[in-house]
């Protein structure tokens, strides 16, 4: 269940003025949000202590709170019911998967509806939203990445054990990212999102392919911004931002290398399962063929017990991917999200630069001109001198703008990291102790049988 938070009561104004001496008084004015109704209430310290200290990040807590104070409605999105259906290029069945939302959000017509959608309409979906949102500096929540081997098993028709798991895994991946997209506020509002909960058939999506037009620019253009990245180094002035930067790039490591264990955990209690299932069955054969019925007894219940310990064994393998690992991969892909962000602002710094030096190099045109006594060409000069000074101020306020919304979209991201890793390890050690339950009682069940062997 997703709560989505709307404010229509208050529209926000917050007052950054500093402490004013003077030599009867020194007056402080506090953080104050206006309402509707006119009336001016307290909803921060002192600006005195504040703001000096950092004016924007407290603006930034100021909207956040104010936008997580609306009012609030419930809305469950669900992804379930994976379906192989239609031709794909001719190369068999995809999957398609049924999208169910269930809300008391008036932006809808219906309370309860339910469409179906492709694989290629989600990646389709991000991409939408990411050319809209990304460039204002929103954290855009990524989709699932692709896997050639899983698809392949799947439009081929093999059915397994791992095809049916990949489609469960991704089918459970698309969920989250769902949820995660219509958390963030702006991007549920968003039309192309409401058009994709809400419409059967879309168009298909003709830019998710790798080997495509759209898909070779796109790897271009990240070829293009890494090799900026590491030529053009930004002047930072907030050390907020230096500071959040590499505490991202640091957690992004880190959780790259716990992901990295655990995916090897999974592999490893994957391993035991089997090995527990060829024990059960090797102990079986042996208690079937033994003389002493109490041992052979005793050989039968142990072989049950170990039978038992791998289920056990494949419920905990499940929890320590769908819980723990699938939480952490979610994770690194959000942290490459929030760096984009970062990135973005550092691109629209780069354009604010850009237009500035172009700017100084028409005024000294301009100087030049007047020097050289060419009355002709000066006002094509001061018409240009004025169009790039309107593109300054522009940019100015874009990257103002970014710079804000930036700060809003981490603060964000951090809040719903500290509730996401709770809310999932906790349920990840309810589930280890659970299975370590389960285990004692099998093994004390089975205690009275080993001591009845004569």
């Amino acid at each position: 269940m997703v709560k989505c938070c709307y404010s229509h009561t208050s529209h926000l104004c917050a007052l950054f003025v500093l402490s004013v001496q003077t030599p009867e008084a020194t007056v402080e004015l506090t953080l104050t949000s206006t309402t509707s109704q006119g009336r001016r209430e307290i909803i921060g310290p002192t600006a005195s202590e504040v703001l000096k200290r950092d004016p924007l990040h407290a603006f930034s807590c100021i909207l956040l709170e104010e936008e997580e104070s609306g009012d609030q409605f419930e809305l469950n999105i669900a992804v379930t019911n994976p379906e192989k259906i239609g031709l794909y290029n001719h190369y068999g069945p995809f999957p398609c998967f049924s999208v169910s939302l269930q809300t008391t959000l008036p932006m809808f017509p219906n309370k309860m509806f339910s469409v179906r959608q492709r694989f290629s309409d989600f990646l389709g979906l991000y991409e939408k939203i990411s050319a809209k949102h990304s460039l204002l500096g929103c954290i855009i929540p990524p989709p699932p990445q692709k896997s050639v081997v899983g698809m392949t098993k799947v439009k081929v028709g093999k059915e397994d054990s791992s095809s049916a798991e990949f489609v469960e895994k991704r089918r459970a991946a698309l969920e989250r990212y769902l949820q995660r997209v219509v958390a963030h506020p702006s991007l549920l509002q968003d039309p192309d999102v409401r058009e994709f909960l809400e419409r059967d058939e879309l168009p298909r999506a003709v830019n998710t392919q790798t080997l495509s037009g759209p898909g070779l620019l796109k790897m271009i253009n990240r070829a293009s911004d890494a090799v900026n990245k590491m030529t053009i180094k930004m002047n930072e002035s907030d050390n907020w931002f230096e500071s959040k930067l590499q505490e991202v790039e640091n957690e992004e490591q880190l959780l790259r290398r716990l992901h990295a264990a655990v995916d090897s955990l999974v592999n490893h209690r994957k391993e035991l399962c089997s090995n527990t299932a060829v024990f059960s069955r090797s102990v079986a054969m042996l208690g079937s063929v033994e003389e002493n019925s109490a041992l052979s007894r005793a050989l039968s219940q142990l072989a049950e017990v170990e039978d038992k310990m791998e289920q056990l064994h494949q419920q905990q393998t499940f929890s320590d991917f769908f819980i723990l690992a699938e939480l952490l991969a979610d994770y690194v892909r959000l942290l490459g999200a929030v760096r984009c962000c970062f990135e973005q602002r550092m691109k629209v710094w780069q354009r604010l630069q850009e237009a500035q030096s172009t700017l100084q190099k028409k005024r000294e045109a301009e100087a030049k001109l007047l020097w050289a006594n060419k009355p002709e060409k000066l006002q094509q000069a001061k018409d240009d001198i004025n169009e790039w000074e309107s593109k300054v101020s522009q940019y100015e306020r874009d990257f103002e703008r970014v710079t804000c919304t930036v700060r809003k979209e981490v603060l964000r991201f951090e809040k719903e990291r500290a509730r996401d890793f709770k809310q999932y390890i906790v349920k990840y050690l309810e589930s280890l102790l659970h299975t370590q339950h389960r285990l004692v009682k099998y093994w004390e069940d089975f205690l009275p049988e080993v001591k009845a062997i004569a």
